[in-house]
């Protein structure tokens, strides 16, 4: 019997036990604000201890606990990372009035679909790699190299006690590959991601009263101009390598299936988002503050030096303005015919009888900092279903589709 109907036969016996610690993952409440892991990284110890892994605690942070665990294989190989993140977003405490028809950290299975936040964004797929973690195990004298599972901590507010800090710390988990499975759709393998860029605006204007607008220009109306010529980065030819932009229009009908309808016309391109505004004391007072947040997407392979040219020339014309740059985070890719983008379209056209379509993602995802190393990351993931709203669900046919690709793509990877 060959290793990969072995592993696929464990699956379907033990799916028991990999439906119920998804759930009991799911009720372990890890949101982040505040950040606190604990109890859910005890979770994790729990299942990892039963099957006899190896696995340690790294806490630079003590609330915010990572769990890393290496396996090596019958004789020396390339080295495989599995990363996923424990912590999830928060919900308000009258989670009621925005809709739930569960309590969110319930990890009840309704319809066959099981209910609860971080259900699809990422606790399904962090289960996919611990899973992939346990399995392989099992199987160890059958694969070459090396399989290192990461659970991180802090990755939902960009903080710097997750894989950041595993990266810069701890070279056990660079390795050739990383494999990943925030949610992507079964339908799209994801290379890539879009750079996130974060401004914060503030205008300063003398101000006035409502009736004397002659006296001092409106802090508000300044900011709106500002925001309206900051729209104009949308149209910005931003110079995307040939070679990208074939690869995202090839795969545009998948795209808009997984992402949404328009996700992939908006992939290659920059957008704005002004996700706060505040100013103004008054109906009858020209405002003398106003303050807005602005969040720019950039496009993988895009030129940055010209968007942040652009910037510049655009904020010189508003000298009542100044700006703060709040975060930065380039776009990132690797090669989107990669070796395990081919190892998991095969693995889904076997399991589901469809090849997913190698895409680039909207959001950010700590895939990318694997790439920033130069290590090929790519993301598989579930359909991001009430992902960060209420009712967030996972099918449990999907979860255990993911289970049962990325164990199989994992041994494929290692022995071949």
């Amino acid at each position: 019997m060959s290793g990969k109907i072995e592993i696929l036969n464990f699956i379907e016996n033990e799916k028991h036990e990999i439906i119920l610690f998804l759930q009991e993952f799911i009720k372990a409440a890890s949101p982040n604000p505040p950040g606190d892991t604990t109890i859910a990284a005890k979770v994790i110890s729990k299942l990892l201890e039963k099957h006899k892994m190896p696995f340690r605690w790294v806490s630079p942070q003590k609330t915010m606990p990572n769990i890393v665990g290496s396996i090596n294989g019958s004789k020396p190989g390339r080295h495989l990372v599995l990363n996923g993140h424990i912590d999830v977003f928060p919900v308000s405490d009258d989670y009621s009035e925005e809709g739930w028809i569960t309590p969110p950290w319930s990890g009840e299975i309704i319809e066959d679909k099981i209910y609860g936040r971080g259900s699809t964004d990422m606790k399904c797929g962090t289960s996919a790699s611990i899973w992939t973690y346990i399995i392989l195990n099992k199987f160890k004298t059958k694969f070459s190299g090396k399989l290192t599972l990461t659970c991180v901590s802090d990755e939902e507010t960009f903080g710097p006690w997750g894989s950041r800090w595993l990266i810069d710390n701890e070279p056990e988990v660079l390795g050739d590959c990383c494999l990943n499975g925030e949610p992507s759709s079964p339908f799209t393998i994801r290379y890539g991601e879009k750079g996130l860029l974060w401004l914060t605006f503030k205008v300063r204007t003398d101000g006035s009263h409502g009736a004397y607008t002659h006296l001092s220009k409106s802090a508000t109306l300044v900011a709106t101009d500002l925001i309206q010529e900051l729209k104009s980065l949308e149209a910005l030819d931003v110079e995307v390598p040939q070679e990208l932009l074939k690869a995202q229009e090839k795969s545009a009908t998948a795209f808009d299936q997984g992402m949404g309808v328009g996700a992939a016309n908006i992939a290659p391109k920059v957008t704005l988002n002004i996700g706060t505004i505040s100013g103004g004391l008054k109906n009858n007072m020209v405002p003398s503050e106003c303050s807005f947040e602005a969040d720019i997407r950039l496009p993988v392979g895009c030129n940055l030096d010209k968007i942040f040219n652009s910037i510049a020339e655009i904020t010189k014309k508003f000298p009542e303005a100044s700006m703060e740059q709040n975060m930065l985070n380039p776009p990132s890719h690797c090669n989107p015919d990669g070796d395990m983008m081919q190892i998991l379209k095969s693995n889904v056209q076997d399991l589901r009888g469809f090849k997913p379509e190698p895409v680039v993602s909207l959001g950010g995802t700590d895939a990318r900092l694997w790439r920033y190393k130069n290590i090929p990351a790519y993301v598989y993931g579930p359909t991001p279903t009430g992902m960060g709203s209420a009712n967030e669900n996972v099918p449990i046919d999907d979860y255990l589709h993911l289970v049962k690709t990325h164990a199989l793509s994992a041994y494929d990877y290692l022995t071949n």
